[in-house]
């Protein structure tokens, strides 16, 4: 921060402000979600903004609570209380840390293309279908008639200045503009709309130390256990997708180890100060890059910010009216789907558009750790077909008479029983080589796969020799290891994935 030039120390000093004022909203919502508190939610979105921001592993993103948090803790809360909700986000926190302790955030970057492509549409849609919860009245139901249609316009006119506002001027980022023109504009013509206060007070004092009260016994961890497993596990996949996403979008590269020990750090402190935990919120984070913020400055201010304003600025807080900050996320959630995916489901390969569309309907509709993770498994099994077909022989004959079978392709667990129908026993001469030259052999069931075929031949009475194949695999075959032809220079030097290896 020493290093940034004045002109993007505003950036991010504006851009934080948006972000706090974008912040207060979502936390309310989402605490009223989890059956908590609102001070909750806030004091969960000061702390986890302020630790990520300042230790994190991408400058710029920012953290929170959250919708896909939230979700998963309502039932928790209903059934044993807050307390025991406490104590399960120091548990998630803990839990991302021995993640993070591990490195395994390097992992993320295996997740296909296409799901994070439908990670990203996912989670635009189910931000905005989480405004429309703002249009509701208090008691339930919808708001209709004049009340509707001022909301309406308001939120147009914020989505309006937010478009053409940079046509105009690039003095301040163009979503605080619009907030605090349509604030003032709500305010001076004494306007009649939902504001923020309407959802609950934000006034309160600083957070304060909170041991959870629950019994320390194998019983309370085996209440907590399965909810923190489950919040650690979808706070980070959405964490590092978004990390992800943030790198493609700025061309830098950010630091999921890092960011993952930043948020379980972030959780075990928000716990023990009696707030709900989070994890990052893509909504915001793009709020905070699209208005060109690319350092720690914007979210520790952010932070800084949201905590002036439940000390000292919460009445004029809770004059800003929600339809601004709708207006707000509305854009946020246009500028986030990626519409380009849409004409390009006609073009990539079928499996391809399946797992876009199949990884955002799933998020919409369950969570996005299952959205994630079928997503995943449905690209893996694909790619173990496809390689699973290319197996294949080319057959020819030596000088001495021989059967040399050439293998190409990749020999694993998938294209096992592939392997072994392309070649006849019976009906094969006295010699026959089988070359692993142009093939890798991949795992156990490979292995197994070329003990199996020996058997077969060793029962027709034929005599196989087995060429090019490597040190690693040598070691580890079983009936057919005698039948190995060793050309140390020729010997591939692939490795092979098996337990028995170590």
């Amino acid at each position: 921060m020493l290093s940034m030039k004045p002109a993007e120390i505003k950036v991010n000093l504006l851009s934080g402000l948006t972000v706090a004022l974008a912040l207060v909203p979502e936390a309310i919502a989402f605490a009223l979600v989890a059956h908590v508190s609102p001070m909750t939610g806030l004091y969960a979105a000061f702390i986890m903004c302020l630790v990520t921001a300042t230790l994190g592993g991408r400058p710029g993103m920012i953290s929170g609570a959250t919708g896909a948090l939230a979700v998963v803790m309502v039932s928790l809360v209903l059934s044993h209380g807050a307390e025991y909700l406490f104590a399960t986000v120091v548990l998630m926190g803990l839990l991302q840390l021995l993640f993070a302790a591990f490195k395994l955030g390097k992992f993320i970057r295996m997740v296909p293309h296409p799901v994070m492509l439908g990670f990203v549409n996912g989670l635009a849609i189910v931000v905005f279908l989480a405004q429309f919860g703002h249009f509701k009245l208090p008691g339930g139901g919808w708001i209709g008639g004049a009340p509707l249609y001022v909301m309406l316009g308001l939120v147009a006119l914020t989505m309006a200045v937010i478009y053409l506002l940079p046509k105009l001027t690039t003095l301040l980022p163009a979503s605080l503009g619009a907030v605090l023109l349509v604030a003032a504009l709500v305010n001076l013509l004494g306007i009649e709309t939902k504001t923020v206060g309407d959802m609950g007070s934000i006034a309160g004092g600083l957070p304060q130390p909170h041991l959870p009260q629950v019994p320390p016994t194998l019983a309370t961890l085996y209440i907590i256990f399965p909810y923190a497993l489950v919040l650690a596990a979808i706070g980070l996949i959405e964490t590092l997708l978004t990390l992800n996403l943030i790198d493609t979008i700025t061309d830098t590269r950010g630091r999921p180890n890092r960011e993952s020990m930043a948020q379980g750090l972030a959780n075990v402190v928000a716990g023990l100060f009696a707030s709900m935990g989070g994890c990052a919120m893509i909504g915001q984070s793009m709020i905070n890059i699209d208005n060109g913020a690319r350092h720690r400055l914007s979210g520790i201010v952010a932070a800084l910010f949201l905590l002036a304003f439940i000390l000292f600025l919460s009445p004029w807080i809770e004059k800003i009216p929600l339809a601004a900050l709708v207006g707000l996320m509305f854009v946020v959630c246009e500028k986030t789907f990626a519409w380009g995916s849409l004409q390009a489901l006609r073009k990539i390969p079928r499996q391809d558009a399946v797992t876009v569309v199949g990884v955002t309907v799933i998020t919409v509709l369950t969570d996005l750790a299952v959205a994630v993770l079928a997503g995943v498994v449905f690209a893996a099994l694909v790619f173990a077909w496809q390689h699973a077909k290319q197996i294949q022989v080319r057959v020819e004959t030596d000088a001495r008479g021989w059967k040399v079978y050439r293998l190409q392709g990749s020999l694993f667990f998938a294209s096992a029983s592939q392997f072994a129908g392309l070649f006849a026993p019976k009906d094969d001469p006295a010699d026959v080589v089988i070359d692993f030259g142009a093939a890798r052999v991949v795992d156990h069931s490979a292995i197994e796969a070329i003990d199996a075929l020996a058997a077969r031949y060793q029962q027709a009475g034929k005599t196989l020799h087995l060429r090019h194949l490597s040190a690693d695999c040598r070691e580890i075959l079983g009936r057919a290891g005698a039948l190995v032809e060793v050309n140390a220079d020729e010997d591939p030097r692939y490795h092979v994935a098996d337990s028995k290896l170590g």
